[in-house]
C-alpha cells in the first residue's frame, strides 16, 4: 500500500515527539505534558501503524517491552452514618492535611500518652472509580447490600449484588457486621458489552462506572448478572467483633472473613511517602484493569481514627488524593466565529472528535482573539485538551512540534458576515471581547428572539430555533411583543403546523405573559445579564421601571455585580429604542417579581454569596440555588475573594481549585445542607 505523503511525515514527527516526552518523563523527571496526552499521541501513533503496517520499525515507540424483576426499590435506612471524603488535587494539599491531622492529635493531647512528637502512619488506597455500597452481614449471612445515597438513607439493591460472584453471601464465621465496597467493571467487560452495543447500533457506554451504576440501579437482576461486575471491600462499618487496631489489619481482617481486598495498598511511614505512593499510581494511569482516579489517605492507627472523628459530611482522618484532570490530543480542523444574541463574538476551535474524561468533544471556546494569541493555536495544531469537570474542555497547550508546515498564524478579521450590513465589528471598550457593530443582523435578531422564548427566559414551550427563524423570514416576528400577537391562522400558512399544533403553540404563547421578572431581563438580551445577574436585580429592585432608573453607582453596590456589567445595564436601558421595547411588552405582559427581598428584612443567609460546582445527590443545580435565595442569599457564577461560600458536589471542577486558593470556605453537600436548616 502506497503511504501518502503526508502521514508518512506525521509518523515521523510523532515518533520524535514521543520520544522526546518519553525522555523528559523517565530520564529527567519532567512532565511537561499529562501521561493522558503521552497516551493519546501514542494512541495515534499505532492506528497508523495499523494502517500503514510497513511504517513500524524496531525503534518505534509501539515496540517498546514496557432472579425475577422487583416492581420498585426499598429504602434502607444505613445503621452507620455514610461519609464522603474530602479532596485533595496537590501534593502541597496533602501536606496541609497532614498538618492538620497532627494539629487535632496534639490538641486532645495523645502526644503526651504516645509521645512528644505524633507521628502517625497512612494507608494507601487505590480509590476505585465505581459505585459505593453498603453490606450488611448478620451471624455471617448477608441480609442487605444498599447505595449510599443521601448517606442516611439508600436503596435496597441486594436482588442485584447477590449476582455478583465476588460477594460472599455467607462469611468464615457467623458474625454481625457492616462492611463497605466499591463495584466496579473491568475495562475489558466494556469492551465486550460496547461491541454489542455497537453490533446492535445502540448508543455506546462511556466509562466502566456508568455501566456498573446504571446495572445496580437495575429491577431486574438478570441485568447485572449480565454484566460480570465485581466488588473490592475496604472498610469495616460495623463488627460484633473486636476491631482491628490499624487500617491495614483492618484490610487483612476483611480477607480473613472471605472478603475480596483490593491488593494494591500500603503503609507509608509518613506523608511523603503517600506522595509518592500517589506519584506512582498516577503515572501507571486511571486505566487499569478497573479505573482508579486517586488514592485514598488513611490515618492507620485506629485509635488515632477514633481521636479525629469526623466532621459534618468526611473524616478528619482520610482524604481523597485525585488525580490530575484528564487530558488528551486532538487537531484543529477549524476555527470558526460564533455571533452571539448580544452580537459579541466567540472564537471556537473545530476538533477531530476525540474522547476525554468520559464523553466525546469536538469542540473547545478559545473565549477571546488575545487566547487565541496567546496560545498561538492554527488551524491544523495538534493540541492538548482539558476537562475538569466543566462541560466545554479547555485548549492547554499547542504540541508546536507536530505543527504542520503550511500552519499560519490565525489572523482576526476585521468584518464577519453575519453581523449583517457590511459586517463590521469592533472591540469592546476596556475588554478582550470583539462584537458586531450592526446588532440588527438577521443573525444577531434570531438569537435573540430565539433567547426570548427560551426556558431560561419566557420559556414559550414549543417555539424552538426552526419555528423562531421561520417566523422571522416570514416577518410574522421581528421584535419581543410580537410574539404574543400571533394567532391560529398564522401559524397554519407556515409549513408544518396543522390546527393542533397551531392551538398549542398560541396556548403556550398565552401562558407566557405571565412572566417573572427575572425571566424577562433574561430574554431581554442586556450585554453580561445572565440568570444570575438577572436575579440579582430582581432581589434589589421590585419592578423593571426601578431598574430602569437605576444609576450604574445605585447598581455596582449590588453584591455580585461589578462595574462593567452595571455600565453595560445603565446604557442599555438609556437608548430609546430598548425604552420602546420595553414600552411594549408593558402592554402585552403581566410581570411578576417573586424574588424580590425587602431590604429592611434580615435572613439567615442575607449578604452571603455562594457558588456551586459539581453535582449534588440530593437536589438539582436550581433547587439548590432556589433554596439560598429565600433564605435571602445569593449565587454567583465565578469564584471571587467575595465569595463567602463554595458548595462543592461530586465531580466538582476548577471552582473548586480556585476557591483553595482563594481561602473560600468549601462546603460539602452535607454541611450546605445542615446551613440550609438552621
Amino acid at each position: 500500500m502506497n503511504i501518502p505523503a503526508s502521514d508518512r511525515d506525521r509518523y515521523v514527527k510523532l515518533k520524535a515527539v514521543i520520544e522526546y516526552y518519553r525522555r523528559q518523563f523517565h530520564v529527567y523527571d519532567k512532565e511537561e505534558i499529562s501521561e493522558a496526552a503521552r497516551d493519546s499521541l501514542m494512541h495515534e501513533l499505532t492506528e497508523l501503524e495499523a494502517k500503514y503496517p510497513q511504517l513500524v520499525t524496531p525503534d518505534s515507540p509501539s515496540q517498546r517491552v514496557a432472579g425475577e424483576p422487583l416492581p420498585q426499590f426499598r429504602k434502607v435506612r444505613h445503621e452507620v452514618p455514610q461519609w464522603s471524603f474530602n479532596d485533595a488535587f496537590t501534593p502541597e494539599d496533602l501536606r496541609e492535611f497532614d498538618a492538620r491531622v497532627k494539629r487535632f492529635l496534639s490538641g486532645r493531647g495523645l502526644a503526651s500518652v504516645t509521645s512528644s512528637k505524633i507521628e502517625p502512619t497512612y494507608a494507601c488506597e487505590l480509590k476505585i472509580d465505581g459505585l459505593k455500597i453498603v453490606f450488611t452481614y448478620e451471624k455471617g449471612l448477608l441480609k442487605t447490600a444498599a447505595t449510599r445515597g443521601d448517606g442516611e438513607i439508600g436503596e435496597d439493591v441486594t436482588h442485584n449484588i447477590r449476582t455478583i460472584e465476588s460477594v460472599p453471601l455467607s462469611l468464615s464465621r457467623p458474625i454481625d457486621i457492616i462492611v463497605e465496597g466499591e463495584v466496579w467493571m473491568s475495562s475489558k467487560n466494556l469492551e465486550i458489552i460496547n461491541q454489542k452495543q455497537k453490533a446492535e447500533n445502540k448508543p455506546l457506554f462511556a466509562n466502566p462506572r456508568n455501566v456498573a451504576a446504571g446495572s445496580i440501579r437495575q429491577l431486574d437482576p438478570k441485568i447485572a448478572a449480565s454484566r460480570k461486575l465485581d466488588v473490592f471491600f475496604y472498610d469495616v462499618a460495623h463488627t460484633s467483633e473486636p476491631f482491628p487496631p490499624t487500617q491495614i489489619e483492618e484490610l487483612e481482617y476483611l480477607r480473613e472473613l472471605g472478603f475480596k481486598v483490593n491488593p494494591n495498598h500500603k503503609v507509608a511511614k509518613n506523608i511523603e511517602e503517600a506522595i509518592e505512593y500517589w506519584e506512582e499510581w498516577k503515572a501507571k494511569g486511571r486505566h487499569q484493569e478497573y479505573w482508579i482516579d486517586g488514592v485514598v489517605i488513611k490515618v492507620n492507627e485506629r485509635a488515632y481514627e477514633e481521636a479525629l472523628g469526623y466532621t459534618g459530611k468526611a473524616p478528619r482522618f482520610a482524604i481523597a488524593f485525585k488525580f490530575p484532570a484528564e487530558q488528551v490530543t486532538t487537531i484543529v480542523e477549524d476555527i470558526v466565529l460564533q455571533v452571539g444574541r448580544t452580537g459579541v463574538i466567540t472564537p471556537v476551535a473545530h476538533l477531530s472528535p476525540v474522547h476525554v474524561a468520559g464523553t466525546t468533544v469536538s469542540r473547545a471556546t478559545l473565549h477571546n482573539e488575545d487566547e487565541i494569541k496567546r496560545l498561538d493555536v492554527r488551524i491544523g495544531d495538534t493540541v492538548i485538551i482539558q476537562k475538569a469537570g466543566d462541560v466545554i474542555p479547555d485548549i492547554v497547550l499547542v504540541v508546536k512540534e507536530l505543527r504542520p508546515k503550511e500552519a499560519k498564524p490565525y489572523k482576526w478579521p476585521s468584518s464577519v458576515p453575519e453581523c449583517g450590513g457590511d459586517g463590521s465589528i469592533e472591540r469592546v471598550p476596556g475588554m478582550a471581547a470583539w462584537r458586531c457593530v450592526d446588532l440588527n443582523s438577521f443573525s444577531i435578531v434570531l438569537r435573540r428572539l430565539q433567547n426570548f422564548a427560551s426556558k431560561h427566559a419566557l420559556n414559550i414551550e414549543g417555539m424552538g430555533k426552526e419555528r423562531v427563524e421561520m417566523l422571522l423570514e416570514r416577518g410574522l416576528v421581528q421584535h419581543y411583543d410580537e410574539f404574543f400577537t400571533l394567532t391560529e391562522g398564522d401559524l397554519l400558512e407556515l409549513e408544518g403546523f396543522a390546527e393542533v399544533s397551531a392551538k398549542k403553540l398560541i396556548a403556550a404563547i398565552q401562558r407566557a405573559r405571565h412572566a417573572e421578572l427575572a425571566r424577562l431581563l433574561v430574554g431581554l438580551s442586556i450585554p453580561q445579564v445572565g440568570e444570575e445577574t438577572a436575579i440579582l436585580l430582581a432581589a434589589r429592585y421590585r419592578t423593571l421601571e426601578e431598574i430602569m432608573n437605576a444609576s450604574s453607582a445605585e447598581l455596582e453596590k449590588i453584591n455580585g455585580i461589578g462595574p462593567i456589567v452595571a455600565k453595560e445595564i445603565e446604557e442599555w436601558f438609556s437608548q430609546k429604542r430598548h425604552q420602546k421595547l420595553v414600552e411594549n411588552l408593558k402592554k402585552v405582559l403581566s410581570v411578576e417579581n417573586p424574588v424580590y427581598r425587602d431590604s429592611t428584612k434580615t435572613l439567615p443567609l442575607s449578604s452571603k454569596t455562594f457558588v456551586l460546582t459539581g453535582s449534588l445527590s440530593s437536589m438539582t443545580r436550581d433547587e439548590a440555588k432556589e433554596k439560598i435565595r429565600t433564605l435571602g442569599g445569593t449565587v454567583a457564577g465565578s469564584v471571587s475573594s467575595k465569595t463567602d461560600y463554595v458548595v462543592a458536589g461530586s465531580e466538582a471542577g476548577s471552582k473548586l481549585e480556585k476557591a483553595r486558593e482563594l481561602g473560600v470556605t468549601v462546603l460539602s453537600e452535607e454541611e450546605f445542607k445542615k446551613l440550609l436548616s438552621r
